[in-house]
């Protein structure tokens, strides 16, 4: 059985080999739409081979389980859930195992029903595969896309390449509200991310460690669109030794703009390899509204052709090391449970 389906993986992985992945960092990886191409899924400590991934999931037990893909485009949408659940792919490149899909908020009546893949469960891991949402490829009218929404709590992604337009990764909190409510946390380590539009969006508190954030050709570039709702919310994205790139046809490239009043986000240690806008963050609507007087946004020790040069907006900082230091994974993610990725390293 083993030995059939590292067969199977192989063909697979020889067919994968002939996509158009751009290996060139100042040029968008997702360079035209994911055709079916059927992996190999194994459930681990399951005996039943599955025809998709969501039959999988919907396999596994309330307890969760970990799934894994061999190399393959995984043409569906995805919805998980279940809490303790595992997505871990058999190759070795993330760019191999792709989980894609195609819908636009036009199409299917909003942003958050747009995604490829959908995590609601607690304690998620996912590893070296690849998340898109190919919408922008496959239709002309301007959309937002979602390639991979969370609002689980402690989750772990890492080696994962999230691609996508406008949207593109929606990392936030589930929407709630009593004493239970809480923020929820989510460490990305060592990824990739690309789109244009607000293309890191949400109101969680999420670290990004070591990853890669690219710009794709378009007008105007919002690296991160982030939302708090009051001043005492303990909420931010937190990019610590990131680099920041982008296509030749990008335009204006901001850091961020604020979703809502409030918003707060802290690039410390970046390398911006990209023609960052001088102001290097943008009001949500200049001339309507007034966001960035509430917002907090920072940097810290940023190098590369974007670092600052001159003053950057009037609202924003450029912080001290001991400023710095308030704003580290252990600060940021520790929370009542004393919750520590960043202490490990998810094994290949």
């Amino acid at each position: 059985m083993i030995a059939r389906c590292q067969f199977a993986w192989d063909v697979a992985s020889a067919l994968l080999a002939a996509l158009p992945f751009a290996a060139d960092v100042s040029a968008a990886e997702m360079t035209r739409p994911f055709d079916a191409v059927p992996g190999i899924i194994v459930v681990v400590g399951h005996p039943e081979r599955f025809s998709s991934l969501q039959k999988a999931v919907d396999s596994l037990p309330d307890t969760g389980g970990e799934i894994r893909l061999g190399p393959g485009v995984y043409r569906e949408k995805v919805l998980i859930t279940k809490s303790n659940v595992r997505l871990r792919g058999v190759a070795k490149h993330a760019e191999r195992v792709v989980i894609s899909w195609s819908d636009g908020a036009v199409q299917v009546g909003g942003t958050f029903r747009t995604a490829s893949l959908e995590v609601r469960g607690d304690d998620f891991r996912a590893e070296d595969l690849t998340v898109a949402n190919d919408y922008w490829l496959r239709n002309p009218e301007p959309s937002q896309a979602v390639a991979l929404y969370i609002t689980g709590d402690r989750a772990v992604v890492e080696r994962v390449r999230m691609l996508g337009s406008q949207d593109t990764l929606y990392a936030a909190s589930r929407k709630c509200e009593g004493p239970d409510c809480r923020v929820s946390r989510q460490y990305f380590r060592d990824c990739y991310v690309e789109g244009h539009v607000d293309f890191i969006f949400g109101n969680s508190k999420a670290f990004f460690e070591n990853c890669h954030i690219h710009a794709i050709a378009h007008d105007e570039v919002m690296l991160t669109a982030h939302m708090r709702t009051g001043p005492d919310e303990d909420r931010a994205y937190v990019f610590d030794h990131c680099r920041i790139t982008s296509d030749a046809g990008v335009g204006a490239l901001w850091l961020g703009r604020p979703w809502r009043d409030f918003a707060r986000v802290i690039f410390l240690d970046t390398r911006i390899d990209a023609p960052l806008h001088p102001d290097g963050w943008r009001e949500w609507t200049p001339g309507e509204t007034h966001r960035l007087a509430t917002a907090f946004y920072a940097e810290y020790a940023s190098t590369g052709s974007g670092a600052p040069r001159l003053a950057r907006e009037p609202y924003s900082r450029q912080l001290s090391a001991v400023e710095a230091r308030q704003w580290s994974a252990k600060q940021l993610l520790s929370g009542d449970d004393g919750w520590a990725p960043q202490d490990e390293r998810v094994r290949r």
